[in-house]
């Protein structure tokens, strides 16, 4: 009997080998593919920060600065999030007051697109200036990329203030190494047909082609998080 005994555990020491042969595999090949550190993909969060021309004025939120440009990301394959920061009548100053609770924590980048009440207004280009400088040093030191959206001076308020105003985004863009795309309203500003009654805010339509230009200055601002992340 006990030589029996002694046959049948023998024969059963390779099944159990096996099996755990099989069992360590398994949880080999699930550490592979299921580690607990595994490579997700994280949607790259970015903060549109403006005025009445990011908001959406005149148009729902769908039509929005924001909105349409995420939907246009998308399609292009980029897994982003676009949050609509933009509060009408806003100055530079304005938006560097509210700076820190408009960009949370975890943003990735910011489209900076402030300026244009300033020169509605009038106001002394060099308060423009100091506020834009602010606001992209304090985004600079929270390692937050950022596009500049430019912005220029309406002809009827003269050369010498056109040329103190236009050059602030170019030169900060510079100064704190941001993106800059030229002018945030190219091909829809002086179109009719592309803006609202007022004859200052883009209509839908307007908008589309805002986003249609300025998507390869967007593109190039995602790469630069997608490098920082590593």
């Amino acid at each position: 009997m006990v030589r029996g005994s002694d046959t049948d555990s023998s024969r059963q020491h390779p099944r159990k080998a096996a099996r755990a042969n099989v069992a360590i595999l398994a949880a080999l090949l699930a550490s592979l593919w299921f580690g607990s550190s595994p490579v997700v993909a994280q949607t790259i969060k970015i903060v549109a920060l403006g005025d009445s021309l990011t908001a959406g004025f005149g148009l729902t939120a769908s039509e929005a600065f924001p909105a349409q440009l995420e939907a246009a990301l998308r399609k292009r394959g980029h897994d982003v999030s676009i949050v609509n920061a933009g509060v009408s009548g806003d100055t530079s100053a304005g938006g560097l007051a509210r700076l820190d609770w408009s960009v949370p924590d975890g943003t990735d980048a910011v489209i900076l697109v402030l300026g244009a009440n300033d020169m509605l207004r009038g106001l002394d280009p060099a308060q423009t200036r100091k506020a834009l400088d602010d606001a992209l040093r304090r985004l600079k030191a929270r390692k937050i990329d950022v596009l500049v959206g430019g912005m220029r001076a309406a002809p009827n308020l003269g050369a010498e203030y056109g040329g103190k105003f236009d050059s602030i985004y170019p030169e900060l863009a510079k100064a704190h190494d941001a993106l800059i795309y030229a002018f945030f309203l190219d091909g829809v500003a002086g179109q009719r047909e592309l803006n609202l009654g007022d004859g200052i805010h883009p209509t839908a339509k307007g908008v589309s082609l805002v986003v249609e230009r300025i998507i390869p200055s967007v593109e190039s601002l995602i790469e630069r998080v997608k490098k920082r992340r590593g």
